[in-house]
């Protein structure tokens, strides 16, 4: 399987271009990740990747490697992103449009996408669809990841995080050595407040709220496809395969 390690011109635009990349390519899928927080959108879009060949193309990667970067190395886009969330505010609809539009050479590739946090309302949906066309180019699907409410508690209340290195067990699905102590740096365990059960599902309401239409405008196109979230990651994946056919 091939396993993509570089995505240099996705994640500091402007003209840097990737350095490697496979000598032959198979079929080039297009997909959007949708799904709320627990659903583990992480190790599937690490598993689609490597299974189908499909670059990785996650809008989280790019802000966060954007804080470290210097400012005459950001696009405009990305200097007004940071300058909003520099002030504690929301980056707006049309500043991640502009960031995905910089990058349009990305979804262009010859490896096809993976996108992943992009779009997260209908209004960037739209304008994905637009800049789609003016690419030629067509979704082959939007699979989104369903979990019940109770599930998706009962998994991030279980997470500890390693409050020096970052590194993150569960309580029940992956427990360290030594409980309470990270197996990496020997750093204490903690539970973040945003992984507190009252917490998630504040998140969750949210989530609902200004993501879930998502799926309706989707479902709508014809693009959606449902996957169900319970049971083992590999379980999972597998599920998701054979609603894509492969």
């Amino acid at each position: 399987m091939f396993t993509q390690t570089d995505r240099s011109a996705w994640i500091c635009g402007g003209e840097i271009q990737c350095r490697e990349q496979p000598a032959e390519v198979g079929r080039a899928y297009h997909l959007i990740l949708l799904g709320p927080p627990g659903v583990g959108k992480g190790t599937q879009a690490e598993l689609l990747c490597s299974r189908l060949g499909t670059c990785h193309l996650s809008t989280g990667d790019v802000f966060r490697a954007a804080k470290d970067a210097e400012d005459h190395q950001c696009s405009p886009a990305i200097r007004t992103a940071l300058e909003a969330m520099r002030r504690g505010d929301l980056v707006s609809d049309d500043t991640v449009i502009d960031m995905v539009r910089e990058r349009a050479a990305c979804l262009k590739c010859r490896i096809g996408f993976l996108l992943d946090g992009f779009p997260r309302t209908v209004e960037q949906a739209m304008a994905l669809d637009s800049l789609l066309t003016d690419l030629n180019l067509d979704l082959d699907g939007v699979l989104s990841y369903e979990l019940d409410i109770d599930a998706i508690v009962d998994r991030l209340s279980g997470r500890r995080t390693c409050e020096h290195c970052g590194a993150v067990y569960h309580v029940a699905a992956r427990k360290p050595i030594v409980d309470g102590v990270c197996d990496h740096c020997s750093g204490a365990l903690v539970q973040r407040e945003d992984d507190r059960p009252e917490s998630i599902r504040v998140r969750m309401a949210a989530y609902e709220e200004k993501t879930r239409p998502l799926s309706d405008y989707y479902r709508e196109a014809g693009k959606l496809v449902s996957v169900s979230a319970v049971g083992t990651a590999e379980a999972i994946f597998a599920r998701a395969l054979q609603t894509l056919g492969v």
